[in-house]
């Protein structure tokens, strides 16, 4: 049985339980936020991924690599409860949270449960992977919502997800971003240029729209076939990608961090079409290369971008009126750098320190923790 008594402890024992699959050992801004977050809390991170560190506990890949990791999870997080003993559990999403909660009732820990709302759960089997998905959809919102209303402390990364917690009958106890290093996206910005180019980056999966942006795109490159278009992304819709590569479209799976911040030099704008978003990093390091950015009104992107001050927005499912959208930037420059200024002007409302994000991890788990 887990003590709960973390208020006073220099560092709380915090067990994170997440999705997210890491390569270690950890390199650049991964390696500040976890060193940043070990400062303050005694922590063990359960996710999936490869190679070695002490405070890591991974789950390697396999077939049915998604279904394995949720069907063992509350075993692994059982495990770090006994072994571990932490003092809070801090879960990526509700449908950690609601697996961890089976593990918490099955050793009878008093850790507290922290839930992060990343984005909009609803979507997860609406916008992501299989579309087979969907015939689970009404057993997942019911999970999500069971977890929310048993958790001992929500965190948001956004006020669009503060509201949806808020609709699921529970009040966000934290809103703050998640940490992301943007520095190789600092330093001395390029005008925009005289090419009329434009950038996507992103997960190719459903939720990100990319077949709407081809549709958008194929309609703007009738009116302007000198518009250029590049891809930068892998996921499930790789077919969307390879279509457009066939028809002159650049397409990268992967690039590195200096490699989009050189991409978004060479662009008038970044687009980003998505069906759903939480709070888009891409849109934050557009504006740090004086980038505007052309999107939907999805999610938390309106809390970004500013409609005609730092970009363009459009509603979701419209590839027409993205495509009129991106037409305005890429035959005007002199808005493009308008935009783009004020983008710059505006980015630095969304940086953040590692020590910053983690004081306020600390806060929170504080909060739950005390008596």
């Amino acid at each position: 049985m887990s003590d709960t008594s973390g208020v006073g402890h220099s560092r709380p024992r915090v067990l994170f339980v997440g999705r997210t699959r890491y390569r270690l050992p950890l390199e650049g801004p991964l390696a500040r936020k976890w060193d940043a977050l070990a400062d303050v809390f005694d922590l063990r991170v359960l996710a999936s991924g490869s190679g070695h560190d002490p405070r890591f506990a991974l789950i390697g890949r396999r077939p049915l690599d998604g279904p394995h990791f949720y069907a063992t999870l509350p075993l692994r997080v059982a495990y770090e409860l006994r072994r571990f003993r932490p003092h809070a559990v801090i879960a990526q999403s509700p449908f950690e949270a609601a697996l961890s909660i089976l593990a918490l009732r099955s050793t009878g820990s008093r850790a507290k449960l922290v839930i992060e709302i990343h984005g909009d759960w609803h979507t997860a089997t609406r916008l992501y992977g299989s579309p087979a998905r969907i015939l689970l959809a009404p057993l997942a919102d019911r999970t999500a919502l069971w977890a929310l209303r048993r958790a001992d402390a929500i965190r948001a990364v956004s006020q669009f997800t503060a509201e949806l917690v808020r609709e699921a009958g529970r009040e966000a106890d934290a809103v703050f971003t998640a940490y992301t290093d943007l520095g190789v996206f600092a330093g001395p910005v390029e005008p925009v240029p005289v090419e009329p180019n434009v950038l996507f980056v992103g997960v190719l999966e459903r939720y990100k729209d990319v077949e709407g942006l081809a549709a958008a795109w194929r309609e703007l490159a009738r009116r302007l076939p000198e518009a250029r278009l590049h891809v930068v992304g892998n996921g499930r819709q790789v077919e969307v990608a390879e279509a457009l590569q066939r028809e002159g479209v650049r397409w990268d799976r992967r690039l590195g961090q200096a490699e989009v911040a050189a991409a978004l030099d060479e662009s008038r704008a970044l687009v980003l079409p998505s069906a759903s978003e939480g709070l888009p990093r891409i849109a934050v390091e557009a504006f740090l290369r004086g980038r505007p950015v052309v999107a939907t009104r999805a999610g938390g992107t309106p809390e970004i971008v500013q409609h005609e001050v730092t970009g363009l927005l459009v509603e979701r499912g419209d590839p027409a009126a993205l495509a009129d959208a991106l037409e305005r930037v890429l035959r005007d420059r002199e808005l493009a750098q308008r935009l783009g200024d004020a983008a710059y002007a505006a980015a630095t409302r969304f940086l953040t320190t590692p020590e910053d994000f983690a004081a306020a991890f600390r806060k929170l788990v504080d909060s739950v923790l005390a008596p």
